[in-house]
């Protein structure tokens, strides 16, 4: 990493502020080749003043941070310039010519990865702050950022640690045989374990939710309302209402956030036997949205409800509050038309969806964690159904794996493709 890498760190196009950094030994040197710094350079300092591009000068801002106390735990300089993508590239093709190399995707959070500045987990949860469409999404990706995280799998390792060494003693002193409470306590310890990663690996069932968002398909017979529905959750006009049945042929998206959770929500045909040939094509993809759905709004206007397939939580909607009285089996009875029971009916969605959301509590929101987590459990399992014949060997055997396992999500074991494929998903600049 002795290379300095240099990109440009704010989005392309023009604006008021352009970015370029440099990362890496030598990055003052540069610095200086480019911008008439003072002798003595006070770190974290912005100096105004002239940047030299490419076959141009801009006037602009230059601050110097000092390793180790920074972003990459390296030496680092930016150049604050006009935000134009001709100025940005220019002063980053000088900064080329000067020695530095154009920096590859997520290189500056590698490097502060591999200088021990923030740890994998982390990391990740740095991308998902940045890719968040959803405040539910960028509250688990600032948890995880935080090292919120890195600190409950640090505090399981060291329990296991503890384990580990109170079974070293049996190898180490095989002729002195344990006695029944030291057993029991070392059997507590790892079923105590065991249950804290079943924990947090059961939490992924609601943190998948959070990051890639629920779909909820909005179900029923023609002229039901589902249209109707649909604008009346969003609160604005998005699908074509009309008291003619079969106006809807296609599927309908939008989407909506609840309690701070992004649900994508899609308008279906009416379900009905006697359609045309271009009606049942909707019908169709009607069909195949409610397969797919995680949550289904089963709507009906007299009582009577369409068969809807699929696995996900159906919800019962009566609709049309205003001219009838609701009858039959139902979860809810709104009016689309007038709004009346849409906060309670969000509620509900949100409830089958993801349950009681909490945002204090810590959710796995990334796969590669969740299968970590899950390895982790297996051995912890086996350590268990072998603790009978209690073969300390074995039993450590065991153990070790679990710890190495929890070990990839904070990156302390994680392998060099493990740690590439996630800096892989940043931007170049980040």
């Amino acid at each position: 990493m002795d290379t300095c890498i240099a990109a440009v760190c704010t989005p392309a196009g023009r604006g008021g502020i352009a970015v370029i950094r440099i990362s890496g030994e030598g990055a003052l040197e540069i610095g200086r080749a480019m911008f008439a710094f003072p002798d003595k350079v006070e770190p974290n300092y912005m100096y105004p003043g002239t940047i030299h591009g490419d076959g141009f000068t801009d006037f602009g801002y230059a601050v110097f941070f000092k390793a180790p106390r920074t972003f990459t735990g390296e030496d680092i300089v930016e150049f604050h310039c006009h935000g134009g993508q001709q100025i940005a590239r220019g002063i980053l093709g000088k900064a080329i010519s000067l020695g530095c190399r154009a920096a590859d995707k997520g290189e500056y959070t590698k490097r502060a990865f591999l200088n021990g500045k923030l740890s994998l987990s982390s990391a990740e949860g740095m991308a998902d702050m940045i890719n968040a469409e959803s405040m539910a999404l960028l509250r688990a990706g600032r948890a995880m950022q935080s090292e919120k995280l890195t600190k409950e799998i640090v505090a399981v390792q060291d329990e296991l640690k503890d384990i580990l060494a109170r079974i070293a003693v049996e190898i180490d002193y095989p002729e002195e045989d344990a006695t029944g409470e030291e057993l029991n306590g070392i059997r507590a310890g790892i079923q105590a374990v065991y249950g804290e990663v079943s924990a947090l690996a059961s939490s992924y069932t609601c943190g998948r939710k959070i990051k890639e968002g629920v779909s909820v398909a909005i179900c029923g017979a023609p002229n039901a309302g589902k249209s109707s529905l649909l604008n009346a959750l969003l609160g604005y006009d998005r699908a074509i209402v009309s008291s003619i049945a079969g106006t809807t042929r296609d599927t309908v998206d939008a989407r909506l956030q609840i309690d701070g959770i992004l649900y994508s929500l899609t308008d279906t045909a009416g379900i009905r036997e006697d359609a045309g040939e271009i009606e049942s094509i909707g019908i169709g993809r009607a069909i195949t949205a409610a397969e797919d759905a995680d949550v289904i709004l089963s709507m009906t206007d007299n009582g009577t409800y369409v068969d809807t397939p699929g696995t996900g939580t159906v919800i019962h909607v009566f609709n049309k509050t205003d001219i009838t009285a609701p009858t039959g089996d139902y979860d809810i009875a709104v009016s689309a038309k007038t709004g009346d029971g849409m906060e309670e009916l969000k509620r509900m969605i949100s409830h089958a969806a993801v349950g009681e959301l909490s945002y204090s509590k810590l959710y796995i929101i990334e796969e590669r964690h969740k299968q970590a987590l899950d390895t982790a459990a297996e051995s912890l399992e086996s350590c268990l159904d072998n603790f009978e014949n209690f073969s300390a060997d074995i039993l450590a055997v065991d153990l070790r794996e679990a710890w190495e396992a929890l070990g990839e999500i904070t990156g302390e074991t994680a392998s060099e493709e493990i740690v590439s494929r996630v800096f892989e998903k940043f931007c170049v600049g980040k």
